[in-house]
């Protein structure tokens, strides 16, 4: 398999969308409730929350899920547009 040396955009591979803001808003539940029952700090809910993770913790990830009662594909969704 051949390599170019293109770099993609976006729009040619897709994005992954955190979905955490959605979720925390249906159950009514604050940046602080969910930092608190999730045993992490404020300030790492609040970047799953804005949408502006760069890394994902599969850790942290696992506890939101734990706290909300969901699974990581509510959170984390792929889009291909």
């Amino acid at each position: 398999m051949a390599m170019d040396n293109t770099v993609l955009t976006a729009r040619e591979y897709g994005k992954v969308h955190i979905r955490l803001k959605e979720l925390m808003d249906a159950r009514d539940m604050t940046r602080n409730e969910l930092a608190r029952a999730a045993n992490t700090r404020f300030e790492v809910v609040d970047k799953w929350y804005r949408g502006s993770v760069e890394k994902i913790d599969a850790d942290v990830l696992a506890r939101f899920c734990f706290v909300l009662g969901c699974q990581v594909e509510d959170v984390i969704q792929y889009e291909t547009k």
